[in-house]
């Protein structure tokens, strides 16, 4: 298999009719999904995803970085939509404020939770939506559009004829045979299209690593009703915002027990109502009710329905392990997390677990239950689709490097050459000329963090001082010389954050730098900026000799 371990140029030109496929997310990762096509000069963006940071302090979202169509807005065609997650749709709108009247195209639903998204940030997109079998000439890309099964409803792969080649992308898909809306993946369509030839296969990678077959949907529901069956108290069910499927197991659910239900969280009420709406979510009569009338409810009839089974520290779910939140859990509640772990977030919801279960409540996910199945093909489907499409050429995508590796292990051994089995990483440029592709080079791409109201503002170096801030903690050193003598007048006055141990571990230091600057006067050093640098090697070589901890050192010298 070809990858990208060397050091990579930048990309040559692109061949005279050929197909150029470059990554700005999603791959290496699971989120921030976004793939640039060009042909003939014209782009074509399918997703355009975020990334919910794990060990980034202070960031909200990242973002793919835009720098490489930064210059190209005018050359984008449109921005093709496979489903309404957030790791694809939710770069949308700040890629939006470059250029508002870029195309949106995708199936009813997923348009309708991005425009609700936009709405918000008060843009109003060109949107066109399509379904499965539909075909769309757009620009010099023939898309057409093909069902797939995943967490979600309205799913769509996009299969993209051109003069220089084919592309199939499946978006995140799996192939749940007995789906709970009845919506398969369209595998005669794979089959159809694999016959006419699929020259580059992009290929879902999240579960490449688990074999045999996804767990169907519908073998959950006697889980989550054992769960009713059984509760005590409240049941609080902690899923993603747009996770329909399983809201819609939960209403089943809480109608067949004579539970109410009430949606907490504002993109909770929002993609739920926008699915009722358009009639992807059905809702049993007099089942919902408002999260202000739950007080007039007994316990046992009441079930919530809120995000945060990630861990997310600002979601409702640990706002009420904190004690921060209107719902006070306690002994006999049942709180439900009906939802995978995201890789990288597993310290977070382990913590939450754990903060959950020392209120008392009695905490039923997925690793005690199955109350909850991947909305990400397995091996044994992954290899069913190779077998069917039989593409010349494979770009593993959607997932961490292990995923990308078993799913190009997978393609090989269905028979694609090892050679047309592309491993590539963020940035790596993809050519497709005369049938075959190749890593050809590779752009800068970086994360764009979203910081509060601010975009990109944020780089590694301040990140840096925010982990050592949060993990170090920090000291100050003020000290005021005569400006004259240069002697010591006042201070050192020392002040620290984030230390356990007490003032007088820190009185230890004061004779240590009082005696360096003495030293540093008698060589004649008077510069403020060189002073300071020599109470922060005093300071440092103390704290981290002593303490074993490399905190920030803040020296401070003024002149009087």
């Amino acid at each position: 298999m070809n990858d990208t371990a060397l050091e990579l140029s930048a990309p040559p030109a692109l061949a005279k009719n050929g197909v150029r496929v470059v990554a700005l997310g999603g791959l290496g990762e699971v989120g921030r999904n976004m793939t640039v096509v060009e042909y003939e000069g014209r782009l074509l963006i399918i997703d355009c995803g975020v990334l919910f940071p794990e060990d980034h302090p202070g960031v909200d979202l990242i973002l793919p970085d835009f720098e490489y169509i930064k210059d190209r807005l005018d050359d984008i065609e449109a921005i093709v939509l496979t489903h309404g997650h957030e790791d694809h749709i939710g770069a949308v709108p700040y890629l939006l404020r470059m250029k508002s009247d870029i195309p949106l195209i995708g199936s009813t639903l997923t348009l309708a939770l991005i425009e609700a998204k936009l709405k918000e940030h008060r843009i109003r997109p060109y949107t066109m939506a399509v379904k499965e079998g539909q075909r769309e000439q757009i620009g010099p890309f023939d898309c057409e559009f093909v069902a797939v099964n995943h967490s979600i409803p309205d799913a769509l792969a996009v299969f993209v004829r051109t003069g220089g080649g084919t592309i199939l992308g499946t978006g995140d898909f799996k192939m749940d045979q007995l789906p709970l809306d009845g919506r398969i993946t369209d595998l005669r369509a794979f089959a159809r299209l694999g016959e006419e030839g699929v020259d580059l296969f992009l290929t879902d990678s999240t579960n490449a690593e688990v074999p045999g077959f996804t767990t169907p949907e519908k073998d959950i529901t006697p889980a989550i009703e054992r769960v009713f069956e059984r509760a005590e108290r409240r049941i609080i069910v902690a899923c993603f915002s747009s996770h329909v499927h399983r809201v819609q197991q939960v209403l089943d659910a809480a109608a067949l027990y004579g539970r109410k239900v009430a949606m907490v969280g504002r993109s909770m009420v929002r993609n739920m109502t926008i699915a009722a709406d358009l009639g992807y979510l059905k809702v049993p009569d007099n089942v919902l009710v408002d999260v202000k009338k739950l007080d007039q409810l007994e316990d046992d009839k009441v079930v919530l329905i809120c995000t945060g089974s990630q861990g997310e520290p600002m979601a409702a779910l640990a706002r009420m392990a904190n004690r921060d939140h209107r719902i006070d859990v306690g002994p006999g509640d049942t709180i439900l997390m009906a939802s995978s772990l995201i890789p990288g977030n597993e310290n977070a919801v382990y913590g939450l677990i754990n903060g959950l279960m020392r209120l008392g409540a009695n905490v039923v996910h997925k690793g005690n239950a199955m109350v909850h199945v991947s909305g990400h093909a397995s091996a044994g489907e992954l290899l069913y689709c190779y077998n069917i499409v039989k593409p010349k050429n494979v770009m593993p995508i959607h997932g961490e490097w292990r995923h990308l590796v078993a799913n190009g292990k997978l393609a090989a051994a269905t028979g694609v050459p090892a050679e047309q089995v592309l491993l590539a990483e963020n940035g790596v440029v993809v050519d497709l000329v005369d049938g075959k592709a190749a890593i050809t080079g590779a752009v800068p791409v970086g994360y764009v963090y979203v910081d509060g109201s601010l975009v990109g503002t944020t780089d590694e170096d301040m990140l840096k001082d925010r982990r050592v801030l949060r993990d170090e903690g920090f000291i100050t050193i003020t000290v005021v010389r005569n400006a004259s003598t240069g002697e010591i007048v006042a201070g050192p006055d020392i002040r620290t954050r984030g230390f356990a141990e007490g003032d007088e571990v820190f009185e230890r230091i004061r004779p240590k730098i009082e005696q360096a600057l003495a030293d540093a006067r008698g060589k004649g050093i008077t510069d403020t900026h060189q002073l300071q640098q020599v109470i922060r090697r005093t300071v440092g070589g103390f704290v981290g000799g002593k303490l074993r901890r490399r905190p920030m050192i803040i020296p401070i010298v003024l002149n009087a």
